[in-house]
């Protein structure tokens, strides 16, 4: 198989709770498994920062980017090219949102992104050319957003517990003319690798990766096809 391996959906145990890996062993299963790079997109909840209870904004900034930081630390020791994304699970919605093009610099200046509303979220995203991609949008109680609010839709999501119905996802995206993309939602080992993108020139900056995922060009890979 040619190409570079990217994976575009990765939590680490620093920052999500749910995640059984630290950033560093994630980091090291992915280099293990061959890719070249991925995303970090801990969950961004009110769920998860009412339960760190920081008093300031600052810490809890610095709390959910903890996992990425460590993990861009790995990568830099193996040659891999750790990103910052973010999944964002909104207030009263049972759907969450991969973000793509945020920086470190962002997540202290805009706090508890959770609390927006939809139509605020895509006017900031859009000032700061941040793409919504919708994570696993029929998986458990998701429904598919409309599609005047996002970018891009999940239709190979990995999920050891439940079904996450990609085919309905993929039919989705295709009929609104919404871009695709892959990831393993990778919260233990067996997670790892399961699925992402495969892209002709190496993932190395939020650009390359944004580019990549608007290019039709880049590929969807899953593992079972292998």
């Amino acid at each position: 198989m040619g190409g570079f391996l990217f994976d575009t959906h990765i939590h680490t145990a620093e920052s999500s709770p749910c995640s059984d890996l630290t950033a560093e062993e994630t980091v090291q299963a992915y280099h293990a498994a061959g890719f070249s790079g991925l995303c970090v997109t801990d969950h961004y909840n009110e769920r998860i920062i009412a339960q760190w209870g920081f008093s300031s904004w600052r810490e809890t900034a610095d709390a959910m980017l903890l996992g990425y930081r460590r993990a861009a630390e790995c990568g830099a020791r193996l040659g891999m090219d750790i990103l910052l994304g973010a999944e964002l699970h909104l207030d009263g919605s049972k759907n969450e949102y991969l973000l793509y093009g945020l920086t470190e610099a962002f997540f202290y200046e805009y706090p508890n992104l959770h609390t927006y509303t939809q139509e605020d979220l895509r006017s900031l995203m859009d000032a700061h050319g941040v793409l919504i991609f919708q994570a696993h949008p029929y998986r458990g109680a998701s429904l598919p957003a409309e599609p005047w609010f996002l970018d891009g839709m999940e239709v190979l999501n990995w999920s050891q517990m439940r079904d996450p119905h990609n085919d309905m996802a993929e039919a989705y995206a295709r009929v609104h003319k919404l871009l695709v993309s892959a990831g393993s939602d990778c919260h233990d080992l067996l997670d790892v690798g399961r699925h992402g993108i495969i892209t002709g020139e190496k993932i190395q900056n939020m650009a390359q990766l944004l580019a990549a995922l608007q290019s039709p060009e880049t590929m969807l890979y899953t593992m079972m096809e292998a």
